[in-house]
């Protein structure tokens, strides 16, 4: 089976939740860069849409795996 690349919350990077280093990791980008486009998202919307995608995706984004690094190895 192929591997599948999955999408998770960041035990190691995380700032609040982990959503935002989860998907520098999942995009292989910097997880700051992503920081400071969702900042700056989140104040040209307005605040609220930011605020709202950011804490929708905190519920709905499980969280990495203690052992993701030895289930990466097989």
């Amino acid at each position: 089976m192929p591997n599948v690349k999955r999408l998770y919350r960041s035990r190691h990077e995380r700032k609040l939740a982990g959503v935002c280093a989860g998907l520098g990791e999942y995009l292989d980008v910097d997880p700051t860069i992503v920081r400071v486009l969702y900042l700056l998202g989140t104040i040209i919307t307005g605040f609220f849409p930011g605020i709202f995608i950011y804490f929708a995706m905190a519920l709905i984004m499980p969280v990495e795996p203690r052992n993701r690094d030895a289930d990466e190895a097989d």
